[in-house]
């Protein structure tokens, strides 16, 4: 037997869900379908969405010393536009480039990773 599942929702702890929020707006042209103080949800379509929930507690992980629990992939047809795309929305290379022809490590304004991955 599995779960029945309708959702599947990524959620990311951040100190300010509408501000990291709108950078991955910004990034993936997805729309913001809830906007609450302490809880914001971005949605491609019904199926496929990412919720940022306050925590003013939160400090980010650094990578490789402490690891990280999870990140987000997003595969791309092009590293180099990419990347020049979430560097203009200020993420951060968290990387060394030594993997660049097949994934770049980046951190959001929060300070979460994700990559971008060649497809």
């Amino acid at each position: 037997m599995s779960l029945a599942t309708t959702r599947f929702l990524p959620v990311l702890d951040c100190p300010d869900p509408r501000a990291l929020a709108d950078f991955y707006r910004r990034l993936l042209g997805w729309t913001i379908t809830d906007d609450r103080e302490d809880w914001v949800e971005l949605a491609r379509d019904d199926s496929t969405a990412l919720a940022f929930q306050r925590d003013p507690d939160f400090t980010p992980r650094h990578w490789p010393a402490d690891g990280v629990h999870a990140h987000l992939d997003f595969h791309v047809p092009d590293l180099d536009e990419a990347e020049r795309l979430v560097l203009g929305l200020d993420a951060l290379r968290a990387d060394d480039g030594s993997n660049k022809n097949t994934f770049r490590v980046f951190r959001d304004p929060a300070g979460h990773y994700f990559c971008l991955c060649a497809e």
